[in-house]
Parts: structure tokens; C-alpha cells; sequence
């Protein structure tokens, strides 16, 4: 048996299980799911919804010392089942609590048959936060033909093992679910800056035009590849309800699957999909134009619905950006012209997604209500008639105050409900 836990371990992780489950039937979350899916169908009045990502925080949200479990299997379980519970728990923002135990395929993908290595660097706490990439392309002309097309294999025999061990661990309290996003990488020039930095990819724009051109097409197309091959290999599960787009952004809504849907085939098209162009932040809007949207257009064109964005600015890559396929969110920076945006989505039904500023959650010890509730106002004014959501994410420490994102999601939500009241 591949995997094992002591019987103490089921016992305390059924009971993790039976929590969950208990906290997934309470009326509040079925308050959420409707409030998710007013948003994704396009909806303005409904009051934004606010989450927090907690996991770039766990040296204060999941502390090894809350893990009870010792052996590596019971571990991995309990910790799926405590996030969920601490975050309900601790900080009660808009995550609709699971109501299953959801696992992934295991998959093989050799993406590029090159090795994308990094080097970790820890912050002074000792977490591991920076990295370095090793590039593999060192000069864009020699070396492109390195890159070769995705080899990808399933093992489903293994995957289904892991269903049924879980099935008798928890089924009979959590259903153990396979879930999929899309696979291949729509991060397009994400791949660019690991395969070869940034300072020679935008050097590469003005010295080897050409070369740049057939990398992005090579990247645009061996993410279809291997979204088609998930799609042949019958892998995809619709993401409609309780998962995320991207960034905690969630799913719920019936525009999808498509009208023609085959519960025993879901395709690319049933899919919500995401993609974004962190790395181009410095490139202008004629060269993103050149160079990014023609390879971003036809990778998002198979999707069913488009998460856009994350940390980059929006507003200077509108004109690109609102002509992508099936564009549903577009993610709405600290960086980003907030009235640009609030004026370009009303009347539409285009989700501004904010991001709001982590900084004033994990720098500081101690919360400045004022300034953050304000933060929030100034958002909340830019964008009446348009349909919004928040999306709090990049908080890499709360000082060990967990008392902190509580309070942020509570003043947030204060400014909403004061402001939707009016």
C-alpha cells in the first residue's frame, strides 16, 4: 500500500472531515455561492465579495506547530482539511467552504524538454520567498531549438488508487472528488522570463524580432497542446462551482458548460481558463501588441470563460486586453488606473477584479483601519455600476496577528454594506 496512517491519524482526520462538512452545510455558504454566481453572470448590484489568500502567509496561518499528524500521508490531508477550516474559523471572508475532498490527476509533463531550475532564497525569517531562475536559453537564435513539444502521460491507475484510499478514509463525510483547471500554461511570456530573464527577452524585441515571434508561437502552441491533450485523454472536469479562476477568484455560474455539453466528455470550451502578462509591465502598449496579444488571442480562444490578469496594470493594455476571447474578469492592480477601469467595465458585464494593496496588511504590525478602509472606499467609488469583486492576495506576514486579516475582511466588509446601502 503506497499510502498508510495510523488509525489515531483516521480517527482525528474524520473528525477534521465531519467539521468540514458541518461548516459546508451552513446557510452562509449558500448565501456565497448565489452572491459568486450573481458577479460571474454579470450582475453589478451584487455586493462584491471579499477572500484572502492565506497561504503566502502560513508562517503565521499554518504554523507546523497546528499540525497534529506525523506521517506524510495524514499530514497532506489534514493540512487540505485545517486550511479550510482555519480560514472559516479565523478569518471568515467569502470562500464557500468545500463540501468535497478534491484531488488532481497524477500527471507527467515534460512541458519544453528543457529543465526550468530555480534557486530559493530565504527571507530573514527563513521562509523561503525570492528565487532565482537558471535559464536554459542563453541566446534566443542558438538555443530555441532546444525547446521541443510537451510529452504528457496520466496515471490513472495511481490516481484512482488515491480516490479509493481516500473514499474509506472520508468519503462517507467528504465525497473525494477529481477537479481540474485547464492544463498547459496561457502564461505565455511567464515561460519567456523562466526560459530566458527579462532583460533578454525585451533586448530581444529590438535584436531578434523574428526569433521572439516563433518563441511565443512555439509557447502559445504547445499550451493547446497540451489543453487538447487533456481534453482527448477525457482529464477535464467542468470548473463551474467552488474552484478558482485564478488568484481565488471563484467559478460559480451556469454560462458554463456549454449548451451542447457531454457530462462524459467536457472539452476546452465548457472550461473557465486563465492567463496573464505579469512580465511586460515595462514593454508598451505597441510592442505587447506586436510581440504578446496575437499568441495570448488564440490561446484563450478554445476557453469557455477568460480570467485575465494579476499583478500587472490593466489600463495600459485596454485596448489589447478587452479583445481577447471570451474575457469574463480582468484582474484590477494596486498599480492599475482604478477610474480608467471603473469608466472602461460599466455597462458591461466584466468583472473588476481588485487586487488591493498588501502592503498595508503585512507591513505594518498593527492594521491602520482608517487608511485600509479607505483603500477600500476609493475602489468601491470608482466603480458604481460595475460588477466587482476582492481579491486580497500577496500578504506574506501578518506578524503572527491573526486577529489582523480578520479585521480587514471585516472593514471591508463594513464598506461595502455601507456603501450598497445607499
Amino acid at each position: 500500500m503506497e499510502w498508510q496512517i495510523p488509525l489515531w491519524e483516521r480517527t482525528y482526520l474524520r473528525q477534521l472531515a465531519e467539521k468540514q462538512a458541518e461548516y459546508a452545510a451552513l446557510p452562509v455558504m449558500e448565501h456565497r455561492k448565489q452572491q459568486w454566481r450573481n458577479l460571474n453572470e454579470g450582475n453589478p448590484d451584487t455586493p462584491p465579495p471579499v477572500v484572502i489568500e492565506t497561504w503566502t502567509f502560513d508562517r503565521d496561518f499554518m504554523p507546523a506547530g497546528v499540525l497534529r499528524c506525523a506521517s506524510e500521508t495524514g499530514m497532506g490531508i489534514e493540512r487540505q482539511l485545517l486550511r479550510n477550516i482555519r480560514n472559516h474559523e479565523l478569518i471568515d471572508d467569502d470562500k464557500v467552504m468545500p463540501d468535497t475532498f478534491d484531488i488532481d490527476w497524477f500527471v507527467d509533463i515534460d512541458e519544453m524538454g528543457v529543465d526550468l531550475d530555480r534557486r530559493m532564497i530565504e527571507d530573514g525569517d527563513g521562509v523561503e520567498t525570492g528565487f532565482q531562475y537558471l535559464h536554459p536559453i542563453k541566446d534566443l537564435e542558438r538555443d530555441l531549438d532546444l525547446l521541443k513539444p510537451a510529452i504528457c502521460r496520466v496515471d490513472r491507475e495511481r490516481t484512482m488508487a488515491w480516490q479509493t484510499f481516500l473514499d474509506q478514509v472520508l468519503g462517507d463525510l467528504l465525497p473525494v472528488e477529481i477537479r481540474t483547471d485547464l492544463f498547459g500554461c496561457s502564461m505565455l511570456t511567464h515561460r519567456v522570463i523562466e526560459l530566458m530573464g527579462m532583460e533578454a527577452f525585451f533586448m530581444a524585441m529590438y535584436d531578434s524580432p523574428d526569433a521572439v515571434h516563433r518563441l511565443m508561437a512555439f509557447l502559445r502552441d504547445n499550451a493547446l497542446r497540451v489543453m487538447q491533450w487533456a481534453e482527448a485523454e477525457g482529464l477535464l472536469r467542468v470548473n463551474n462551482r467552488n474552484q478558482a479562476s485564478f488568484g481565488s477568484s471563484y467559478n460559480f455560474t451556469d454560462a458554463l458548460p456549454a449548451p451542447d455539453f457531454n457530462d462524459a466528455s467536457p472539452r476546452i470550451c465548457d472550461m473557465w481558463g486563465n492567463a496573464n502578462s505579469q512580465e511586460t509591465v515595462g514593454v508598451s502598449p505597441e510592442m505587447f501588441h506586436e510581440f504578446c496579444f496575437p499568441y495570448y488571442r488564440d490561446v484563450c480562444e478554445p476557453m469557455g470563460l477568460l480570467y485575465y490578469g494579476c499583478c500587472e496594470p490593466a489600463d495600459p493594455f485596454w485596448d489589447d486586453i478587452r479583445r481577447l476571447p471570451h474575457l469574463k474578469k480582468v484582474s484590477i492592480s494596486r498599480w492599475c488606473d482604478q477610474q480608467y477601469m471603473g469608466e472602461a467595465l460599466r455597462g458591461t458585464d466584466t468583472v473588476f477584479s481588485r487586487k488591493p494593496n498588501p502592503n498595508l496588511l503585512g507591513v505594518d504590525v498593527h492594521l491602520d483601519e482608517e487608511k485600509w478602509s479607505s483603500h477600500i472606499r476609493e475602489t468601491l467609488e470608482a466603480t458604481d455600476g460595475v460588477c466587482v469583486e476582492f481579491i486580497i492576495r500577496d500578504v506574506y506576514t501578518v506578524h503572527g496577528d491573526l486577529e489582523k486579516p480578520r479585521r480587514a475582511v471585516e472593514l471591508a466588509h463594513e464598506e461595502i454594506d455601507r456603501h450598497y446601502s445607499l
